[in-house]
């Protein structure tokens, strides 16, 4: 249907669907710009099938095109003059659950000013769209995407908050999940009832043949309470495809019919005014026998796919990659190759978050810049994703390889920071939980708030000040390097007042077993509102310090997230160095992730700043002709030349 280029036959055809030529000309301009595009990518993976599937899919993308409401129009165009929009250092995320934050749609409304004051300009809300009845896998097993879970709202709430935060700068984000469904999804009611063209939707097999074939190489994605991934279903009579809970049916991607449907829910979507979708557990959606179905190379085209879809109706939208794995991995769901720059625009910096928590236990940030080092260069018109935590587990994603080049074993160091963050090594100021311990691998992930695992929650059960005071200091350290990395920082909701872990999970039937949901708190709207009563409070002081930190950030261009942090070699272990290089002159973060009082040698600066240099975080001036400077206890510098003399 669609050739290399859009022909004028086809071109005069698609015409007749509009009444407004102006519209007709934006339509068609933009498909001759992603149709060859999108035509490549769908023949990469279905072949002699895309014909046929354009044939429906033309369709979908027309009558989106019609019903998307004119201030998202006008959004699309602003976009397309700014396609760095999402680069800046003027964006600032936050991620919370619509009802811990505030309990409706409508009430997230009410909090605008909150969020607005804080500096947010990107609000990614927790799963929102209906999920089945009682365990649902924190809203991820989605029963129907096209509508709001009841005790949250309606779509039509959500249309009004997403018009609310658009007329205050900031951006919607949703999750979207890919991978898979709620078995109560009307997908897998039909394929129950057998239906086929539904059953093609799913992976179902009548025995254990193949399901045993494709064990043999995947792992356990919830080993202690969904081991194997694949469920007996009696409705069915077929073993479904279920890799994260027997509740979760897998999608068939090798289906176009598949494609087409997410094409449409996308599209919807973004007409009710999400601009940002979370694409969740992609890694996971083709399968391949004989692999650990995850990365497959067919995930990058069909996201290259969606992507052009929906730069093709509503060009305001962005994609953020959901993919929590190896960095050799994770840079193709921003695109290499032929891909560059053509997926996902923005994907989650998982590594730079378990370094931090690494370097923060050892004291020794040795690890973490071998292990950015590693990391292969990002497309430029692309961003990362950065974060102290999340709504997650922390798994220690920490390669053998990255460790080795420093001189540290590899599984020893993940054991340890297990140790340390369940608070059973001697000395840990952390306080946190063990999720799905895995006996044959040793592997044991973390769950805790960020302020618990920093110490703080050890340090007021203690009534120790200095205690507390480290705490707090390395609370704000952490912000402070996702702040100064380039990229989108997200602030998890409650960490901006240092909210401890919340052990009342266990009273709640549904959350009981996964211990996660002690740092899902619900919002202290009290604390909220008392920091600026009681500046001397925990609270107060991350709050502030967060505050500044943000403010800061949005004055500063070295930040945009075009220009990539360099990790450099350090004198001293304790102390991380993150240089970019930006056309508005150099930008140096230097961060002491221990508790100590260090005397810095300032040559490591001076070769990078010169001799005079400003902190942006104090306004003071460093002169770097001095042997050493003084690093406080978790200090941080962002540092830029300056002439002036000191």
């Amino acid at each position: 249907m669609l050739g290399a280029m859009l022909n004028s036959e086809l071109a005069a055809q698609l015409r007749l669907a509009f009444d407004d030529d102006r519209d007709a000309d934006t339509f068609l301009m933009r498909l001759d710009r992603y149709g060859p595009e999108l035509v490549a990518s769908l023949r990469a993976v279905y072949g002699d099938r895309t014909e046929d599937l354009l044939d429906t899919l033309i369709p979908v993308l027309l009558h989106a095109f019609h019903t998307r409401p004119a201030d998202l129009r006008r959004l699309d165009e602003a976009r397309l003059l700014r396609p760095d929009w999402l680069q800046g250092p003027d964006v600032v995320g936050y991620v919370a659950y619509t009802d811990r934050f505030a309990g409706t749609l409508r009430g997230v409304g009410e909090h605008l000013d909150y969020l607005q004051g804080l500096g947010v300009t990107y609000l990614h809300l927790m799963p929102l769209l209906r999920p089945r009845d009682g365990e649902n896998d924190g809203g991820y097993a989605v029963q129907d995407y096209r509508a709001v879970r009841d005790d949250l709202g309606t779509m039509d709430d959500l249309s009004a908050l997403a018009r609310d935060l658009r007329g205050r700068g900031i951006s919607l984000v949703l999750d979207l999940v890919l991978n898979h469904v709620a078995q109560e999804h009307e997908w897998a009611a039909r394929a129950r009832a057998g239906d086929p063209a539904y059953r093609d939707y799913f992976y179902l097999y009548p025995d254990r043949t193949q399901p045993d074939a494709f064990e043999r190489t995947l792992p356990e994605v919830f080993p202690d309470f969904a081991p194997g991934n694949f469920t007996w279903n009696g409705d069915a009579q077929a073993w479904v495809w279920t890799t994260f809970n027997t509740y979760q049916w897998d999608l068939n991607w090798s289906n176009p019919a598949v494609f087409r449907e997410f094409v449409d829910i996308i599209l919807h979507l973004a007409n009710r005014g999400v601009e940002v979708f979370r694409l969740d557990a992609i890694a996971f959606i083709w399968k391949r026998l004989g692999t650990d179905s995850q990365n497959q190379p067919e995930v990058h085209w069909l996201t290259r796919a969606l992507r052009a879809c929906a730069r093709i109706v509503a060009p305001a939208v962005a994609f953020k990659a959901e993919a929590i794995v190896a960095p050799a991995d994770l840079i193709h769901y921003l695109g290499t190759g032929d891909h560059h720059g053509r997926v996902s625009d923005m994907a989650y910096h998982n590594s730079l978050m378990v370094q931090i928590w690494s370097s923060l236990a050892s004291r020794d940030v040795r690890l973490m810049t071998a292990a950015l080092r590693a990391f292969p260069p990002k497309p430029t018109n692309t961003t990362w994703g950065m974060y102290v935590r999340c709504h997650d587990d922390i798994g220690w994603a920490i390669s053998d390889a990255d460790a080795a080049r420093v001189g540290v074993n590899g599984a020893g160091h993940r054991h340890f920071l297990s140790d340390f963050y369940s608070g059973e090594f001697p000395g840990s100021f952390a306080r946190g939980l063990v999720f799905q311990y895995n006996p044959q691998t040793g592997d044991r992930r973390i769950s805790g708030s960020g302020a618990s695992l920093a110490g703080l929650e050890a340090a007021l059960d203690a009534g120790n000040p200095t205690w507390t005071e480290h705490a707090v200091r390395r609370i704000l350290l952490s912000h402070a390097v996702i702040l100064g990395f380039g990229g989108v920082p997200l602030l998890y909701m409650g960490d901006e007042l240092a909210m401890l872990n919340d052990y009342t999970y266990a009273d709640t039937p549904e959350h009981a077993a996964d211990n996660r949901w002690v740092h899902r708190p619900r919002m202290d709207w009290p604390s909220a509102g008392a920091v600026q009563a009681d500046p001397s409070t925990p609270a107060a002081q991350v709050n502030a310090g967060l505050r500044h930190l943000i403010e800061v950030r949005k004055t500063l261009p070295h930040l945009h997230a075009s220009v990539e942090s360099e990790a450099l070699d350090s004198p001293d272990p304790c102390v991380l160095l993150l240089r970019r290089d930006h056309p508005a002159g150099r930008f140096l973060g230097v961060y002491n992730f221990s508790e100590h009082r260090i005397q810095f040698p300032s040559y490591a600066l001076r070769d990078h700043v010169g001799e005079f240099a400003l902190d942006h975080l104090t306004g003071s001036g460093f002169s770097l002709y001095r042997p050493t400077i003084t690093l406080d206890p978790f200090r941080a510098l962002w540092l830029t030349p300056t002439h002036m003399t000191i």
